[in-house]
């Protein structure tokens, strides 16, 4: 791999801050992964949880994420980079220290008293999940602006190989997990926590120390109300209007007024937003958000979706699951290292366009995979990682290179925009296909199976028809059983087929940006030197 330029810093100083960053992104995924496991292994047995409980365990890590990444950027630049990344820490050992105490309430007690400790562990629980979820998205906050500021001649290579960070994490987490899996199942499951903060710790003494670049746009003398201005109004109404829907679902705003408040809050905002800057946003940075979010779909979304297919014939073969998130990383790992020589051949709108291309033939591939032998199911999910690895890191490339005035708001803003709308409307929505899918599926394959078993639904006022857990109970009979499974199965397969609509969204959006650029004599990293 190329050293990195060292025209803005030292050479020493710039390389220990760079890999600073890229271990404080390693110990998010370290984070994701271990609190994800002990959610679906061990936290519903040991808190008495129902999968209710435990979905809303899960989404407390997840949520407050991509709204502080979104909100700490709007301060970043006033704050300034090393406070962001002590506050990341503090919110890694905070969540270290909850979910110990939460440990404690549930130890050595029995009858009345571990209900009641159950409940208290839950609730500390919870409060860890979100604090480290702010913990997340604030190093998600700080790392993309600095890295982007470090390699400004290079964005879209150096933001890549610091995103193979993340799956980096996954890997030796998920590998860590798998030695641990007796302690998961039945030992002291504060060891696996723990695992957040061997890196927490490596990332705080290499970046304490260590002296931050200026932002880009501050060292060009670009004003606050200019940074905001490539956001825009149209930025703001996307992005604080899925901030609002997300904390609808989470404090229940859907009857009665509550209803008013998210869309009221968000038309505030924006108005308010788009007043101050004057500004309803760089044109090509709105393309690039509309963008974002089905891509966010496709790699996330759709990702849980794989790893969930491939786990059954993982367990029949008596492999641990959680090999196929490390196989799947280690892919995304390999390749992000070395994005340079790939970007340098196609350009970053070149990559991007080859991604979409690969993640289409990947997800038509697994859809035709329902009675497919795991070997087969592995080569089409392998073909869809390759597709996938680049999308988000290079997007983030091509953000701070074609709006560089946005900074850390603009770059971090549509990260999570794309997170965000997974949790709002992509993964709702890919519930919604499998659902339907199956009850099609189920209908043709068995009638008087599907009267008795499906109900009508609704998703954002589209009618559909999804199997009822509630009303599968009353099916006893094996053939009955046995036209289910087969349902199920070969529902979700058939719904990968329909999720091609996402990249092939992105690539007409991709085909049309390269068509741009080469009007403009070809793909152009803007530079602010001459602001």
């Amino acid at each position: 791999m190329a050293e990195p330029n060292v025209d803005q810093s030292s050479g020493a100083g710039q390389k220990m801050v760079f890999w600073g960053c890229f271990i404080a992104l390693v110990t998010t995924s370290f984070a994701f992964i271990s609190r994800i496991t002990l959610c679906t292994v061990r936290f519903g047995t040991e808190f008495n949880l129902d999968q209710v409980k435990i979905g809303e365990l899960i989404g407390a890590g997840i949520w407050p994420f991509a709204i502080s990444i979104i909100l700490f950027s709007l301060v970043i630049d006033r704050i300034g980079y090393k406070v962001a990344m002590l506050f990341s820490f503090v919110c890694f050992a905070i969540y270290l220290v909850l979910a110990c105490l939460a440990y404690s309430k549930v130890q050595g007690v029995e009858g009345e008293a571990l209900i009641a400790g159950q409940k208290a562990g839950y609730d500390l629980l919870y409060l860890a999940s979100i604090i480290l979820a702010l913990g997340n998205g604030t190093v998600e906050a700080f790392i993309n602006p600095v890295v982007a500021t470090m390699f400004n001649k290079e964005k879209t290579k150096w933001l890549n190989i610091l995103h193979a960070g993340w799956p980096g994490g996954l890997v030796f987490c998920g590998l860590a997990t798998i030695y641990l899996e007796e302690t998961l199942k039945t030992g002291d499951w504060r060891v696996v926590v723990g695992l957040v903060g061997i890196p927490a710790v490596v990332y705080l003494l290499m970046l304490l120390g260590a002296k931050f670049p200026k932002s880009e746009q501050e060292s060009a003398g670009v004003s606050y109300r200019e940074m905001l201005g490539e956001f825009g109004a149209f930025g703001a109404l996307v992005g604080f209007g899925l901030i609002f829907m997300q904390l609808g679902e989470v404090f229940g705003w859907k009857e009665g007024s509550s209803k008013y408040i998210a869309p009221v809050l968000t038309a505030v905002l924006a108005i308010g937003f788009g007043a101050y800057t004057k500004s309803l946003g760089r044109a090509i940075l709105a393309f690039l958000i509309i963008i974002m979010m089905p891509l966010a779909t496709t790699e996330i979304g759709t990702d849980s979706w794989i790893s969930g297919l491939m786990e059954k014939p993982m367990e029949a073969a008596g492999r641990n699951p959680v090999w196929v998130l490390v196989y799947t990383s280690a892919i995304m790992m390999i390749l992000r290292f070395f994005a340079g020589p790939i970007v340098h051949s196609l350009s970053p709108i070149g990559l991007l366009i080859t991604s979409s291309v690969l993640a289409i033939a990947g997800l038509f591939a697994l859809s035709k995979c329902g009675n497919a032998e795991l070997p087969m199911i592995f080569a089409a999910a392998t073909l869809y990682g390759f597709g996938k690895t680049f999308f988000w890191p290079t997007m983030l490339g091509v953000t701070a290179e074609q709006c560089p005035k946005g900074g850390a708001l603009t770059l971090n803003a549509i990260s999570g925009i794309g997170m965000i709308a997974v949790g709002v409307l992509g993964t709702p929505f890919i519930g919604y296909v499998q659902a339907q899918t199956a009850s099609t599926v189920l209908t043709e394959k068995s009638a008087e199976v599907a009267k008795t078993v499906i109900s009508d639904k609704e998703f954002m006022g589209i009618a559909y028809q999804a199997i009822d857990p509630d009303k599968e109970k009353a099916i006893t009979d094996e053939a009955g059983l046995a036209a289910l499974s087969d349902a199920k199965k070969s529902g979700s397969f058939e719904a990968l087929g329909k999720m091609v609509m996402f990249p092939a969204f992105m690539l007409a959006c991709y085909v049309a940006l390269f068509l741009y650029f080469k009007s403009k004599g070809g793909y152009k990293a803007q530079s602010l030197s001459g602001h």
